[in-house]
């Protein structure tokens, strides 16, 4: 009975955290170039300590990471200049008080100096590892397909766009920013597209779908806990009563 418990809580603590990164998903649904992600889990197995057969174990789940789908999502034309789409894989270089950072969040803006930066400021790197400036009198910014800038004093520079050989490595650190320790590797199959930004590869019908079966799943190892419950109640009673 007391393994049966484990059992029911061990699988609702994997749900709630499964159940946290669905809700995740959905609330990221229209968030520029996000990657939706999925828990990955395995099973865990122990011996019963009751018992002296090695081949009587318990079945435990355990969450071990989260999968992270890289599928490119939908591009959404604005008309911004300074909105850019990455299609394929590639990541912007983005200079941050942390350091490098990288993003596919291609909202950019003019700041101040006349810096191209993120929508928090930050920014965004060209390939000869500096931000790129913008004087006020220049007109007709544009980006190729290649990351290289034009504008009508001719070219500026070339955004820097990297990719890694283990996407699933990098860690979310807020603001749509990953962070690794890989080595940046060139990005070669890639094309920019101005104008228009990268939407989320979220589903939200499939993500309503999963919310629906992780529910149902909690409840049925709730009422397996409550069933395992009110057996050892039973138990106890009885053997109290014979007593």
């Amino acid at each position: 009975m007391e393994n049966a418990l484990l059992v029911g809580l061990s699988r609702q603590m994997t749900m709630a955290r499964e159940m946290a990164t669905i809700a995740n998903n959905i609330a990221n649904m229209n968030t520029t170039a996000y990657k939706s992600e999925a828990m990955l889990f395995e099973q865990f197995m122990t011996t019963d300590a009751s018992e002296d057969s090695p081949d009587n174990v318990i079945r435990f789940v355990q969450d071990v990471g989260q999968h992270r789908n890289t599928r490119d999502g939908a591009l959404q034309t604005t008309a911004n200049p300074f909105d850019v789409a990455i299609t394929g894989e590639g990541f912007f270089r983005i200079e941050t008080q942390e350091g490098v950072l990288y993003t596919r969040n291609g909202n950019f803006t003019l700041d101040n100096e006349g810096r191209l930066v993120t929508s928090a400021g930050d920014p965004v790197l060209t390939d000869a590892g500096g931000p790129i400036t913008f004087a006020r009198d220049e007109t007709d910014i544009t980006i190729a397909r290649d990351g290289t800038i034009s504008t009508d004093r001719g070219q500026r520079g070339k955004l820097a766009i990297v990719t890694f050989e283990n996407q699933q490595d990098m860690k979310n650190v807020g603001n749509s920013l990953l962070s690794t320790a890989q080595e940046e590797v060139p990005a070669t199959d890639i094309r920019l597209v101005q104008g228009a930004l990268e939407g989320s590869n979220v589903n939200p019908i499939l993500e309503m779908t999963n919310m629906i079966e992780v529910t149902r799943s909690y409840a049925s190892a709730q009422k397996l806990i409550d069933q395992a419950d009110q057996m050892r109640r039973k138990a106890i009673q009885d053997l109290g009563a014979a007593a």
